[in-house]
C-alpha cells in the first residue's frame, strides 16, 4: 500500500497564496507522475496541475500563470504553491501518485477562498 499525507490547506482571502504539500511512504516502486486534483461542491474532479518523474508538467488552463507544482523526487514529494487566488479555486485539493498498478489518492485538504 501507498500512503499520501497532504498538508498546507486552509482559509485564504482573494488574491492571497497557498503551498500544499504532499508525501507518499509505502510500497513506492518507480513513480510516474504526482499530481493535484480539485473537486468542488456539486461538480466533478478535475486535474489542476501534474508533474512527471523526468519533470514534464502540465496545468488545467485556470490556473495557469497561477499555480505552480514542483518536486522533490528523493522524499517522494509534490507541493503546489498557490498565487493570486480566486473564489474559484475554493475546492477540496487531492493528491495523487501514478505508478503501475492503481492510482493512490490523499484524504485531500479543504481550500477556502473569500471574496
Amino acid at each position: 500500500q501507498v500512503q499520501l499525507v497532504e498538508s498546507g490547506g486552509g482559509l485564504v482571502q482573494s488574491g492571497g497564496s497557498l503551498r500544499l504539500s504532499c508525501t507518499a511512504s509505502g510500497r513506492i516502486f518507480s513513480i510516474y507522475a504526482m499530481g493535484w486534483y480539485r473537486q468542488a461542491p456539486g461538480k466533478q474532479r478535475e486535474l489542476v496541475a501534474r508533474i512527471r518523474s523526468a519533470g514534464m508538467t502540465e496545468y488545467a488552463n485556470s490556473v495557469k500563470g497561477r499555480f505552480t507544482i514542483a518536486r522533490d523526487n528523493a522524499k517522494n514529494t509534490v507541493f503546489l504553491q498557490m498565487n493570486s487566488l480566486k473564489a474559484e479555486d475554493t475546492a477540496v485539493y487531492y493528491c495523487n501518485l501514478e505508478q503501475n498498478g492503481p492510482d493512490y489518492w490523499g484524504q485531500g485538504t479543504q481550500v477556502t477562498v473569500s471574496s
